[in-house]
């Protein structure tokens, strides 16, 4: 695996350590941090490529530093916390976490999906790289997906979307009038290995919705979700 750089915060000095033992056992490189604070003054200096954060931390929060961190980078952040309460789970997934561990969690099983995000993240650079290669958008109707800097574009408006909302929307552009099952979405979208509730698709829904007025992703009752490409 490539020399890749992790972040881990939380305000347990037992917990971070832990976790960065394990890690560079696996020849990762990781930096440790206390506060969320000195987090965000890492990543406006020296940002690393993926993030392990703590949900409850001293001064701003692990929620606070996820949304500041996604609002400008869809670098892979895994959060963690002793609240095993599915509306923190929907919550850090609708502030754009990748995935959630309950403490008190094994090393290894996070070591485990530390790699699992990793991997997706290479896979995802492949995809794009070779996709742009080729072209550069997908389009259809007024919407169109630039390939190489995951833009979104609406009705001739620029809009902002998180990794997954942006990886939800390009499958269902590439798929129109296709109707996908809450449970294939959370598989094709979140992983095979996530255990979360299907609520996170509507959530994620939702807000393209919002975010893309008048965006034609419908509902199909009992089922899931299409795009209807006539619509676009």
């Amino acid at each position: 695996m490539n020399n890749y750089r992790i972040a881990i915060v939380d305000d347990d000095p037992y917990i971070r350590e832990l976790v960065e033992t394990y890690l560079r056992q696996e020849n990762l490189e990781t930096i440790g941090l206390g506060t969320a604070e000195e987090a965000w003054e890492l990543w406006e200096q020296n940002p690393p490529d993926m993030w392990v954060l703590d949900i409850m931390l001293p001064g701003m929060d692990g929620y606070e530093l996820c949304r500041r961190i996604r609002g400008s980078a869809e670098v892979p952040i895994i959060m963690i916390s002793a609240r095993d309460d599915e509306v923190d789970k929907i919550l850090g997934i609708e502030l754009g976490s990748d995935d959630y561990l309950v403490k008190p969690f094994s090393p290894r099983e996070l070591v485990a999906r530390v790699k699992r995000q990793l991997k997706r993240m290479q896979k995802l650079q492949g995809i794009e790289e070779e996709s742009t290669a080729i072209h550069t958008y997908i389009q259809l109707g007024q919407l169109r997906l630039m390939l190489n800097n995951r833009c979104t574009i609406w009705r001739d408006v620029e809009i902002d979307l998180t990794s997954k909302e942006f990886d939800l929307l390009k499958l269902l552009v590439v798929n129109p009038n296709r109707a996908f099952a809450r449970e294939e979405l959370l598989q094709l979208v979140w992983g095979e290995d996530y255990y979360g509730s299907d609520r996170a698709v509507d959530h994620l829904v939702k807000r393209l919705r919002k975010k893309a007025e008048h965006i034609p992703i419908e509902a199909v009752w009992g089922h899931g979700y299409r795009l209807n490409g006539g619509d676009c």
